[in-house]
C-alpha cells in the first residue's frame, strides 16, 4: 500500500469510528466499542499467516460510566487530531502528541502509556499502522550493515544507498516510516539481528559480514517497529533467514519473540512486524554449560520471567521447554559478549560459524 492510499484509510477508517459513536447516540443507545482482550491468553496462531493474533476474547468499552466516557472522549479528541494532521500533511511524535492534550481539558491523558495505549487501539479498530496516522516514536530504529543496496526518498530526492559501501562505521540508519524504503538487491545469505551494540560492532570490526556475505542488524535492546518491519520486510522480500542473537536471560528471550511472534500489545500488527520463520541463534543456556562461559546468578525476577516464558504459547516448542528448564536447574544467566573471555575473534572464528553450521545457515 503506498503511502497516499495508506492515508486515505487511515482518515476513512478513523472517520467511521466516530461515525458509528454518533449512529449509536442517534439511536437512543450509549456509545461503545469492542476491542480484543491484550493479554498472552488472548492470543492464538494463524495457520494461514503464520503469526500470532488475537483471539476471540473482548472487552466492552462503554460511555455508561464516567471513566469510560472519558476514555472514548480521549479517542474522539485523539481522532480529531490525526485528522487534522493528514489534512496539513503534518506528523508528530507520540510524545509530542501527550503533551499536546495537556491542552484538552477533561480529554487530557495522566501519563503516555495511556496515550500510547489509545493509539494502539485506534490501529485495532482501523487496521492501519500509526505510521498512517502520521505518529511516530521519540526514538528511530537501529542500524543495519550489510551487503544490500536500498533506495530512500529523502528531501533531495531519490537516493540509492549501498548499506557497506556508503555508509560509517556504524551503519545505515533505519528511518520510523520502513515503507518509504525500496529494496533493490543483495548479495547476502543470511541475516543476523543483534541485541546489543558491542556485538554489533564485534562482528563489523571482524569483518564477519565480508566473509560470510551476512547482513547485521543492531536490534538496540527491545527492537523499534520500525527495526522489526526492517527484518519482516527483508525477509518477505528477499526470502533470507533471520537469525535473532541475544543474551542468554529471560528479557533478551522476549526480544526474540517480540521479533519472530509479535509482541502482546501490537499482535494486531503481527503481520507487519513479526517475522515468524526467525530462528533463535544464541545465547542458549547450553551454551552456558559447553562453552563454559563466565554467568551470574538468576534473580527472582529472572526466574518468575522464565516460569512465565514456560506458560506462554508462544515458547511451546520443545525446544523452549527444554532450555528454559536447562536454565532453571543451572539457575544461571549470561551475556553474549561474555565469549570475549575466550578471545576476541572467538565468536566470530568459533561460536557462530559452528552455530550457523549446527543450524544449515552455512
Amino acid at each position: 500500500m503506498s503511502k497516499e492510499e495508506l492515508e486515505r484509510q487511515a482518515m476513512k477508517s478513523l472517520l467511521a469510528i466516530a461515525s458509528a459513536w454518533y449512529d449509536q447516540m442517534k439511536a437512543g443507545e450509549i456509545p461503545s466499542i469492542a476491542l480484543p482482550t491484550r493479554t498472552k491468553y488472548n492470543i492464538e496462531y494463524d495457520e494461514g499467516s503464520e503469526v500470532w493474533k488475537y483471539g476471540d476474547k473482548e472487552s466492552l468499552r462503554t460511555a455508561a460510566t464516567a471513566k469510560s466516557a472519558t476514555h472514548l472522549l480521549k479517542m474522539a479528541y485523539v481522532i480529531g487530531f490525526v485528522k487534522q494532521q493528514l489534512i496539513e500533511n503534518r506528523s508528530s511524535t507520540l510524545r509530542e502528541m501527550y503533551y499536546i492534550s495537556e491542552g484538552w481539558k477533561r480529554a487530557k491523558f495522566g501519563a503516555q502509556d495511556e496515550s500510547n495505549f489509545l493509539v494502539e487501539d485506534l490501529e485495532i479498530l482501523s487496521g492501519v499502522p500509526r505510521e498512517g496516522f502520521h505518529l511516530r516514536p521519540e526514538e528511530d530504529g537501529a542500524s543495519i550493515y550489510g551487503p544490500m543496496r536500498i533506495k530512500e526518498m529523502t528531501r533531495r530526492g531519490l537516493k540509492t544507498i549501498h548499506c557497506q559501501d556508503d555508509v560509517g562505521g556504524a551503519g545505515y540508519s533505519i528511518p520510523n516510516n520502513v515503507e518509504n524504503i525500496e529494496f533493490v538487491d543483495h548479495d547476502a545469505k543470511f541475516v543476523i539481528a543483534l541485541e546489543t551494540g558491542g556485538m554489533y560492532d564485534r562482528l563489523i570490526e571482524n569483518g564477519f559480514d565480508e566473509e560470510f556475505k551476512a547482513i547485521l542488524v543492531h536490534l538496540k535492546g527491545q527492537p523499534a517497529r520500525s527495526t522489526r518491519r526492517m527484518l519482516n520486510k527483508i525477509n518477505a522480500t528477499w526470502g533470507l533467514p533471520i537469525l535473532v542473537f541475544t543474551d542468554g536471560d529471560p528479557w533478551s528471550y522476549r526480544i526474540y519473540a517480540s521479533v519472530a511472534y509479535g509482541a502482546i500489545k501490537s499482535a494486531h500488527m503481527s503481520e507487519l512486524l513479526a517475522t515468524p520463520r526467525a530462528q533463535f541463534l544464541g545465547l542458549q543456556p547450553s551454551d552456558i554449560r559447553d562453552y563454559n562461559l563466565p554467568s551470574d546468578k538468576l534473580s527472582e525476577k529472572d526466574v518468575e520471567a522464565l516460569k512465565a516464558e514456560l506458560t506462554d504459547p508462544r515458547f511451546a516448542t520443545e525446544y523452549w521447554k527444554k532450555q528454559i528448564k536447562l536454565q532453571l536447574e543451572m539457575n544461571l544467566k549470561s551475556e553474549q559478549q561474555a565469549f570475549a573471555a575466550r578471545g576476541l575473534d572467538f565468536v566470530t572464528k568459533k561460536y557462530l560459524p559452528a552455530r550457523l553450521s549446527e543450524m544449515g545457515i552455512i
